[in-house]
């Protein structure tokens, strides 16, 4: 008998390294959060942050500004790098990261305040640097649309990354952001394989679904783009021609990927759950990752741990190169305008 959580991507909760910084919440919900449960509910966890843009210095990003609405996703994609942040709050990595979702409900108060600060430069704000913005939790919240709408208000650019259609739902806000230049939008597509994607990713739209999206976008005037990510050898990285051509079609003006790595408690899930969804290329997944990193699942080298290195990460990047070349070539990427900035959402005085 299949005992797993049904429409998750993790089956276990693996130990939390972080458990003597663990933070404690008491609710009469939850209070047995350890044992995984066949079919878990999503609870979600309103707090009141201190703080809402993450700056990251590094070198693979360089000088990265994000903002994430909710700690923990719903969608649970198995190999997401988010997973062992959950752990810091005292949750497991696995089922509780699906599950256990944190709401940043102050999030728009929080960056009026930043917008209004002295100390504020505009930059261009990146949505879902962590967790996806347009998560299903996004439907009652709209923590998401709250942010883009401050971004308007105040004339700072942002570029929105998701898997989710439910970034459809606020295509006006987008629209009069992309007349002024302030937005560029990209959608994450992993495969067109509907069992791999439904294994991979349980609760996200469909990769044709997506697709749609991108096309839907691009057409209302937001430049768009696709991450063809992560690739894991093995599973997806045969599509790469069909999802930049598709991604093409679509109206996308760039793809990007990575290489899958599976750094901390990811490594114990992914090892899971590849044994019990592809027990026949088990050997062949896991050897074909480590080959792409150094003959470890995981490598945190910065300039390697995204792309991996050796002859099969190199397959990878000649094939994804020669995707791009023929399918995007010659494609404008615009630079988002950070000039138009009004602290106070008022217009300079020159």
């Amino acid at each position: 008998m299949d005992n797993r959580a049904r429409g998750r991507g993790a089956a276990i909760n693996p130990h939390n390294k972080f458990t003597k910084n663990e933070i404690t919440y008491t609710s009469e919900d939850w209070q047995q959060w350890e044992e995984p449960e066949t079919n878990p509910k999503t609870q979600f966890i309103e707090e009141e942050s201190k703080t809402l843009l993450s700056v990251s210095d590094s070198p693979d990003l360089g000088n990265f500004h994000s903002i994430n609405p909710y700690r923990g996703c719903e969608h649970g994609c198995i190999y997401c790098y988010a997973r062992n942040s959950h752990e810091y709050w005292g949750f497991s990595a696995g089922l509780d990261f699906e599950t256990k979702i944190m709401v940043k409900k102050n999030a728009p108060q929080l960056l009026e305040k930043l917008f209004n600060s002295k100390k504020w430069e505009p930059k261009v704000i990146h949505f879902s640097g962590n967790t996806d913005c347009y998560q299903p939790g996004e439907k009652k919240y709209e923590l998401t649309r709250r942010l883009l709408e401050i971004c308007l208000k105040y004339r700072n650019p942002v570029s929105v990354l998701t898997k989710n259609a439910l970034v459809l739902r606020d295509i006006d806000v987008l629209e009069k952001l992309a007349k002024l230049n302030l937005v560029h939008g990209a959608v994450s597509i992993t495969s067109l394989n509907e069992d791999l994607r439904g294994a991979l990713e349980p609760r996200t739209v469909t990769g044709k679904r997506r697709l749609q999206v991108v096309k839907t976008l691009h057409e209302a005037g937001i430049p768009m783009g696709v991450m063809t990510a992560p690739i894991i050898p093995g599973l997806n990285d045969h599509e790469i021609p069909a999802l930049v051509q598709a991604a093409a079609e679509s109206g996308a003006r760039w793809a990007h990927y990575t290489v899958v790595r599976l750094n901390g408690a990811i490594s114990t899930l992914f090892e899971e759950w590849v044994e019990h969804h592809f027990p026949d290329r088990v050997a062949k997944v896991l050897n074909q990752i480590k080959e792409c990193h150094g003959g470890q699942v995981n490598d945190s080298r910065f300039g390697l741990r995204m792309v991996g290195e050796g002859n099969f990460a190199e397959h990878i990047r000649q094939l994804h190169d020669m995707a791009c070349r023929k399918y995007l070539k010659d494609r404008e990427w615009p630079e988002l305008d950070t000039s138009q900035f009004m602290r106070a959402g008022q217009m300079k005085l020159f």
